[in-house]
Order: structure tokens, then sequence, then C-alpha cells
């Protein structure tokens, strides 16, 4: 049976109103435009995103975290507020199946734009609202950015080394995560308005759209569920182990004499090869270290040994015997070795066009369905670069009488 192999652009005909700015709305959005949809990235007239001064790093215009969470889209320039940004942003409503907005309470109510507020007016349309803490949070009501909710979180406090100062997880991953949980919010919620066509020709869904709320909070708890399961469980408070893992050994970084590699002997069989890849059979043959519980309780005679053995080997020389033999391992690279490396650029880093930066290279949604990736469709867009194309598809729109004219 032969196989397709373009990507199954599931969510065209959706249409997407972006309102969120800085990251975790715009990632969402981002997603949901690879997917296929068409998302329009409702900006203020001449600055646009703050996202945008985020910089350096810039590439061209823009900062390059926008960059990196807007691609897919269509700028609108829009004062909202205004009665003129009211009235447009009321007939894109009446046209978009999902809205996206990040607004403090206060502001989304004084927008019109709170589920209460859109319910009514909009029953199909599918409302996702990124807030800070849950409703009941003891910081309910207080602006949220991704190191705050790290700290919130606990992510925190079991990150860097052992021993050391609390240390902020070196990328946005409670923002990132944010952004992709909103993303599978609305999937599920086109899926319970829409369904799918049985063979009766009946949709499957209840033709309501839903209220998603995701918050950065749950997004930071969620990425602490093992630390706080094994605190419910046993009551003991996880510390930050570095690049290791309090319940593995040994599992972490260990040097060479050019650089450091990851190396992760998570089992007993594991544990042996590493062991005979660097010539450390008395460690293997330890009956205290014949298990990983063992190797735990003496982690620092354990890792000491290791470390020992593996500074005597370069990177490569070293890379090449685990390997051989079979043990989990990788070097640790910075950014530029990365972007470097030939398989990254064949693939996930793809050359894209843009019409104000040459050269210019993006990173693919990290999902391939049969054997493809989302195809490219626009580059990150210019501050209202397209509100002339889109006021001038929703006066004809409207003039056709069609709900979905725009």
């Amino acid at each position: 049976m032969s196989m397709s192999m373009s990507f199954p652009c599931s969510l065209e005909g959706i249409r997407v109103l972006d309102l969120s700015l800085n990251l975790a709305g715009p990632f969402c959005g981002q997603i949901l435009a690879d997917l296929g949809a068409d998302v329009i990235k409702v900006e203020r007239p001449g600055s646009g995103d703050p996202a945008r001064a985020w910089a350096p790093p810039a590439w061209g215009a823009d900062g390059t975290l926008f960059l990196a969470a807007n691609r897919g889209k269509r700028s609108l320039a829009l004062e909202l507020g205004s009665p003129e940004g009211t009235r447009v942003l009321d007939r894109l409503l009446a046209v978009s199946d999902v809205v996206i907005q990040a607004f403090r309470p206060d502001v989304a109510a004084r927008f019109g734009l709170t589920e209460a507020a859109l319910r009514p007016r909009f029953p199909r349309l599918v409302v996702v609202e990124v807030v800070a803490f849950n409703p009941g949070s003891s910081s309910a009501g207080r602006p949220g950015y991704d190191p705050l909710l790290q700290a919130h979180g606990g992510l925190m406090s079991v990150t860097g080394p052992e021993g050391g100062p609390p240390v902020r997880v070196g990328t946005s991953v409670v923002d990132l995560g944010a952004g992709m949980w909103g993303a599978l919010g609305v999937l599920a919620a086109l899926r319970a308005r829409d369904g799918t066509q049985g063979g009766d020709g009946t949709q499957g869904g209840d033709g309501q759209g839903s209220h998603v709320r995701i918050s950065l909070e749950d997004t930071a708890l969620a990425w602490m569920a093992y630390h706080l399961q094994g605190t419910l469980a046993t009551g003991v408070v996880p510390e930050p182990w570095g690049t290791g893992l309090g319940m593995i050994a040994p599992y972490g970084t260990f040097p060479a004499s050019d650089g450091f590699l990851m190396i992760a002997a998570a089992n007993d069989a594991l544990f042996r090869r590493l062991c005979g890849a660097l010539g450390l059979e008395a460690l293997a043959a330890d009956p205290r270290l014949a298990t990983n519980p063992g190797r735990v309780e003496h982690r620092a005679e354990v890792e000491a040994a290791v470390a020992g053995a593996t500074a005597r080997l370069t990177r490569t020389e070293l890379e090449a015997r685990l390997v051989e033999a079979g043990v989990p391992c990788a070097r640790i690279r910075d950014a530029a070795e990365v972007v470097a490396d030939p398989a990254v650029l064949a693939d996930p880093l793809r050359e894209e066009p843009h019409p104000r930066i040459p050269g210019y290279r993006a990173l693919a949604l990290p999902v391939v369905i049969r054997g493809a990736r989302a195809p490219f469709t626009r580059p990150p867009p210019g501050v209202g670069e397209h509100t002339e194309e889109i006021l001038a598809e929703l006066e004809a729109g409207e003039g056709s009488g069609g709900p979905k004219g725009l």
C-alpha cells in the first residue's frame, strides 16, 4: 500500500484570530498556522508585538524570539478599544473559529473578550485564554513571565549545580509549553465542536465552541510532575543535580580532555558496558554497585571513578568508545555546533523565502506525519503587513453574505 508523502494540513479552512503578545500565545498561534489554519495576528499600529523589540539578537528588523513564534501568520494593525478597532474586531470574530487572547482579566473585559462576553454572540467560537496563574492561586492576578513561573512552580529549585543557587532553565520552557498545551486544547475543542463526518453525512460534534484556559502555572507544574509525585510519596524535597538525576547513577555530564559528554548509564547492563569501555572492570565487579540503588547510594565514588577515566580521552575518542559499546551518550554542543550539523541543516532547519532577510532560515514544526513536515507558508510578518488585504477580504466576504467570506 502506498503512503502519501504530504503533510496533512488538517486545519485548512479554520481561521484563528491571534490577539496575544510575547511568546506563549503567539507560539500557540504558530503551531495552528503550521497545521494549516489561517492565522491573523492583530498588533498595535506602529510598534506591534513588544517581542519584536526583544533584542539583541535580531535578524532584520525583529528580535529572533519574535521570529521564532510568528511564522505563517498575517499581520493586521488594529487599535483595540477604538471605535474602528472594535467594529473590525467584531466583524473578524464573526468569521473566525478560534480566538487567542492573553490579556489581564480587566483588559479582556474592557475589550469584550471574556468567555462570558463572547459566548452568547459567537456560540461556535473556541476561546483560548492564556493566563499566568489559575483562578484561586495565591498569586492570581499578578503578572506572569516565564522565569517567575519557573520560580513559582519549583523548576528553579531543581535546576543548576548541586549545592548551588537556583537557576532558570536556559530557554522559555513555561511559555513554549503553554503554547503547546494551547494548541492541543484547540484541537480538542474543534474536535468536540465539529467531530468527523460519519457515513450518514452527519457531523459527530456538538456544534458548540469551548473555552480553553491555559495557565503558565499549570504548565510549570506539569514539567515538575515526577518531582512533585516523589515529594508526595516520600516527603523528600528534591534538590538540583546539575546535569544528573537523583534516582540514577552514573547519569550526567562527565569531562573529556577537551570538553564534556553527557552519559546515561541508566540500567545495570549499561553500567557494565560503560565500565568495560573505560577499563573500569573492578568497578563493575564491586558487589555494592551491582544494582542502580547501590550506585545511587555510592554516587560520589562511582562518578569520581568514571570522571577520572573519561578525562583522559578527547571528546571524539570518548564518544567513539561509548558508541561502540552501546552506551547512550551525547556531546555537549553549543548553538553554533547545532546549526552547523548537516542532519539539522538537511531537515528541521530549512531556508525559507523572506522579503526582508536574505538567507532566512527557521526550524520547522517538530512533527513528522506521513514522512513529511508541515510545509512553509509565509515568513513572520511585518507590523500590519496584511492590513489592507485582510480588510478588503472582510468587505468582500460581508458583501457576499457568507459567514466565512474573509
